[in-house]
């Protein structure tokens, strides 16, 4: 839906709202017209209500508002008596439209500062559920969300098993863009495993102020662009056209930035034709060819030692093929006696996708490999690009699918929105992300570029770290005490802040303590 039609839907309501509750209005000794105009009749609503005023700016936050406006009806029924069991259920069932025959067919009186505490121990907890729910979807929609890392794509930086708080403040909360979804889920109900969202209606795309932008190496969270996955892990194949904001959560490294000339060549991304600087805490992987004097690599070694958490595979005995290993392992390697040659694979020529067998590498008409491809323009907002047989597969996508215009090949002519086009303006600021696990790393070198209004958030804390090697009845060993509490971003060795976290909880503990007894003494 546009700005317009939503604008349109808002009056209908409004008028829908007038239309059902005037007279209750005019019985709590207000005026008639006061629940015609937007926004103040809901003010007004409040004082009848006899609830705070800043409750209707819950009424206006999407997602949050689905469980505003039961609470709501609910409360105008209470207000004028109505506070059965079968009212209550007739007025959430009926969408609020019970409302209507109250004020129409029932002859009701305003119960004017009416006691708001619950009258049974169940209203009571489903009141508290009801206030936990709304704020900790506040909270995850706008402040902060719970990430867990699934893949091994930034392996050694971020682990498998890794739990992380990702902040929405630092580049801008997005708004829902799914105005009907069951909150602080993603596109799937646990347990159910049903659809956890409407994709009618649909919000623009808006976002609030951030402190800072994307920035090079960045470890960021998005929305796959090209995700039409039922469900994550789902191996059934089921596929579903999902709403950006419900298309699969990926957690990637920022490489190439809204106007930056990428390229890579031999493993190394290069920027602007320099080599980028990762910094101290990324820890780049690569796949190597290791040779020895027939010694067999010592397994504890490479897993403890060296991580390689991705694999070794022996193709002879003294060939090895090992996954995901850092530079520095590479060099810890080459020191032991047992290895006489050490070689990292780089991935030359044309790489091919094993199923269609097409060109692998985006835009998938380049004699491009993993490993060596580019130069590569990453498209900002406003620019201009040229358009014809050649270059359209690298904005195809963008023209189509993200910037949501119709596109059309007809003999041999490009038409965008049914008119011949030579070229395109870009409308929003598009990322190449990259994982650090460069040969085990679904990312942009495969499906392209990720544009702004995918973007989730920035990782900034590891709050747990789970090792999924490790079985659930060793909870201690399991658990990687080292990762608790520890920065994503930054320089040097990640410090743990879980002892100050520990120190924190104890003082909450026995200041809580002591307040109770303080209190309990004076009651006394």
């Amino acid at each position: 839906m546009t700005f317009t039609q939503w604008f349109i839907f808002f009056l209908i309501v409004q008028v829908i709202h007038f239309l059902g509750t005037w007279k209750l209005y005019v019985k709590a000794g207000r005026k008639a017209w006061e629940a015609a105009v937007p926004v103040y009749n809901a003010v007004v609503l409040m004082q009848i209500i006899n609830r705070p005023k800043w409750w209707v700016i819950l009424l206006f936050i999407p997602i949050v508002n689905l469980i505003m406006f039961p609470v709501v009806w609910v409360e105008i029924l209470r207000s004028f008596g109505k506070k059965t069991t079968a009212d209550t259920v007739l007025g959430v069932i009926t969408l609020g439209l019970y409302i209507y025959y109250v004020n129409y067919f029932e002859n009701v009186t305003y119960i004017q500062n009416r006691s708001l505490k619950p009258t049974s121990e169940a209203g009571e907890t489903v009141s508290s559920i009801l206030f936990a729910v709304v704020v900790a979807t506040i909270i995850h929609t706008y402040f902060i969300q719970p990430f867990t890392i699934p893949t091994s794509s930034l392996e050694k930086t971020l682990l498998v098993g890794d739990f992380l708080f990702v902040s929405k403040v630092n580049y801008g909360a997005r708004i829902p863009q799914t105005a009907i979804a069951f909150p602080m889920v993603h596109d799937t109900i646990p347990l159910a495993k049903v659809k956890s969202y409407t994709k009618f209606p649909q919000i623009p795309y808006m976002r609030l102020p951030g402190f800072e932008k994307p920035d090079h190496n960045d470890i960021m969270v998005f929305n796959w662009p090209i995700d039409t996955v039922y469900q994550f892990f789902d191996k059934s194949g089921r596929r579903a056209d999902k709403p950006v904001d419900k298309k699969s959560n990926y957690v990637k490294r920022t490489v190439g930035l809204p106007g930056d000339d990428l390229q890579v060549k031999d493993g190394i991304v290069y920027i602007n034709n320099k080599v980028l600087d990762l910094g101290d805490r990324a820890k780049v992987q690569y796949s190597y060819n290791v040779k020895t004097n027939g010694t067999p690599l010592d397994a504890n070694f490479l897993i403890k030692e060296l991580h390689v958490t991705d694999g070794v595979q022996q193709i002879s005995q003294d060939t090895y093929h090992i996954f995901a290993l850092t530079l520095e392992g590479a060099e810890r390697l080459k020191q032991l006696s047992s290895v006489t040659e050490v070689t990292k694979i780089v991935n030359q020529g044309t790489e091919f996708h094993p199923v269609s067998n097409r060109p692998a590498i985006f835009p998938h008409n380049k004699p491009w490999s993993s490993d060596n491809l580019g130069p590569i323009h990453i498209p900002a907002k406003g620019d201009v690009v040229q358009l014809n047989h050649e270059t359209l597969p690298m904005y195809k996508a963008i023209i189509k699918d993200y910037e949501h215009n119709t596109l059309e090949e007809k003999n041999g002519a490009i038409f965008i929105n049914g008119k011949p086009a030579n070229s395109y303006t870009i409308q929003q600021d598009y990322y190449y992300m990259m994982g650090d696990n460069r040969h085990n790393s679904e990312d942009s070198r495969y499906w392209g570029f990720v544009p702004a209004d995918h973007i989730v958030g920035k990782p900034v804390f590891i709050w747990m770290s789970l090792d999924p090697n490790i079985p659930l009845g060793k909870a201690f060993d399991k658990i990687r005490w080292e990762r608790l509490f520890t920065t994503v971003h930054g320089t040097g060795k990640p410090h743990s802040f879980f002892i100050y976290f520990v120190v924190a909880m104890v003082a909450w503990g026995i200041y809580g303590f002591i307040k109770k007894r303080k209190a309990k003494k004076y009651n006394y």
